[in-house]
């Protein structure tokens, strides 16, 4: 099998002597893992950085097996070493996105929505809260999305601060009050663009979608949110 397509590197490792192994979110294949030969030449190496965008042309026998590929710039890679901060996000981003969905399922929301994210993290007052909707969106793409469009009690779409834990509905400030302690915090943001952000948001907004990541997507295989996301949380929570 053979298909060229636009890329965005979410991982690389070195493979041999001078080879390298690199998985990549496709806008129109999904995630795929493939052979770089010359990986650690001066010419490709700058281009198996996570967040980069790249014209990825891919080929394999057979299409159980791991392919090579062949890669060519698209667009500037991010430059974020003087923004740690984002660095550590994009980081991040990229390793959830391998981690959670599945290989080769196209996923064309999600290589946009990541795309859109990667040009935020330098900047740092507002990529935060669009990383904590991007994996809201995750888990919308893995069907487990969260259902904020109304409280789950009432019926009623307005004053929605709570999410039940058991169904990932929205629950309604009244509705809640009896039940507020086993409830999980809904913030503003994440009802609306224009919600605004209050302090403490971000960190909140990662608890909820951190939950059912954990609930959906590791728990069932006994594993536990990567290392990286906690970092960011704790990071972000300060």
């Amino acid at each position: 099998m053979e298909f060229e397509d636009d890329a965005i590197v979410l991982s690389a490792r070195s493979h041999g002597e001078t080879g390298a192994i690199i998985h990549v979110l496709t806008e129109s294949h999904g995630i795929y893992a493939a052979h770089i030969a010359g990986g650690a030449s001066r010419r490709i190496k700058p281009l198996l950085q996570a967040g980069s965008r790249i014209v990825f042309a891919y080929r394999a026998r057979h299409a159980d097996q791991l392919g090579a590929a062949t890669l060519e710039a698209s667009g500037p890679s991010p430059d974020l070493l003087d923004e740690p901060l984002g660095l550590l996000g994009l980081q991040c981003a990229c390793a959830m996105t391998q981690t959670v969905l599945p290989e080769r399922d196209s996923q064309p929301g999600a290589y946009h929505a990541l795309s859109g994210l990667i040009g935020l993290f330098a900047f740092p007052d507002i990529w935060p809260a669009v990383y904590v909707r991007y994996e809201a969106g995750l888990l919308e793409a893995l069907g487990f999305g969260l259902d904020l469009s109304a409280c789950a009690v009432s019926g009623e779409r307005d004053d929605l601060i709570y999410v039940s834990p058991k169904s990932g509905r929205a629950v309604g400030r009244t509705a809640g009050a009896p039940y507020k302690d086993k409830l999980l915090h809904l913030p503003g943001f994440m009802l609306s663009s224009q919600g605004g952000l209050a302090e403490g948001d971000v960190a909140r907004g990662l608890e909820l979608t951190g939950f059912f990541l954990e609930r959906h997507v590791f728990h069932p295989y006994n594993k536990p949110l990567p290392d990286i996301r906690l970092r960011l949380k704790e990071t972000l929570s300060r």
